[in-house]
């Protein structure tokens, strides 16, 4: 399917999942969500048909596309043949980009992105993926400093080691302080949550591996923590979630940094990620789910 093509998209058809730390992309049939909240925005488009979003005051909202904030108690109604949604972190490049894209506020709500016509096609791979979420919140083309680049590759490199952020922020020649501040103004989100994301691509990789919930869950360091992007659980709930919902763990695949299993496909880096820089100095590329 080409990334131009406004198409359809049954209720029967594969839901898949493309992961990036900080970021997330869902496409297919609703997962009709009893109302929640989340801690970061959130999103979407219908295919073929309208969304709506319903608050505790009694307000609904109606539009082809809308973008809900972190902390909002609501609920996303599908009313055509399946949406299209990504997950943002609230202090990314990408989420103020979004924001400055919708047309209209209704409350909390945005409604009507700009390139709303241009999104209304299902992302089909990786490459139509990140087209599609490029459309959607643009990220800023820069190079990350080379300093934060190594402390969110040694992350990556051992997601259940939790390395203090005095000793990161040593190795990068930075106060504590100063080292937090810059990871977040780089990376777009904390270091905290950065490991949290980094955990989930690891747990979904595990899962791909042939591993289990449990067993996903020490090979990625997954633990309780509040606040997990994108509706505020756990790595490895966030996995079990998508499971549930019809997501295949066995279509997950890993980032370009380990190889886990020949029949598992390396998946490439949004391109706008991609421009920042060499590999070493730009977020990791995405783990993908999908019921084959």
């Amino acid at each position: 399917m080409g990334a131009e093509a406004a198409s359809a998209l049954p209720q029967t058809c594969c839901p898949t999942v493309w992961l990036w730390p900080g970021e997330a992309l869902y496409a297919g049939p609703s997962l009709n969500l009893a109302p929640h909240s989340g801690s970061v925005w959130c999103f979407a488009i219908g295919i073929d048909g309208p969304l709506t979003v319903s608050t505790p005051d009694g307000t609904t909202r109606e539009g082809t596309s809308v973008l809900i904030p972190p902390r909002l108690t609501h609920q996303l109604v599908c009313l055509g043949h399946g949406l299209v949604s990504c997950y943002l972190e609230p202090t990314s490049a990408r989420a103020e980009a979004c924001r400055h894209q919708m047309s209209a506020w209704i409350g909390e709500i945005g409604v009507g992105h700009a390139a709303e016509q241009r999104l209304m096609f299902t992302p089909a791979n990786d490459e139509s993926a990140s087209h599609w979420l490029d459309l959607a919140a643009a990220a800023a083309q820069r190079t990350i400093d080379p300093r934060i680049a190594a402390a969110a590759r040694r992350i990556r490199e051992d997601p259940a080691a939790t390395v203090p952020s005095s000793e990161l922020a040593a190795e990068a020649g930075l106060s504590e302080s100063r080292f937090l501040h810059l990871f977040r103004d780089e990376l777009g989100t904390s270091l905290r949550r950065y490991r949290i994301w980094v955990r989930l691509v690891h747990a979904g990789t595990a899962i791909a591996a042939g591993a289990n919930m449990t067993e996903a869950a020490m090979k990625s360091g997954a633990v309780p923590e509040k606040g997990l992007a994108p509706e505020g659980i756990t790595p490895l709930g966030q996995a079990e979630a998508w499971s549930a919902s019809g997501v295949s763990p066995c279509g997950w695949s890993h980032p370009p940094w380990r190889r886990v299993s020949a029949a598992v496909k390396t998946n490439a880096t949004p391109r706008s990620s991609r421009s920042r820089g060499s590999s070493s100095a730009s977020i990791p590329a995405s783990a993908r789910a999908t019921v084959p």
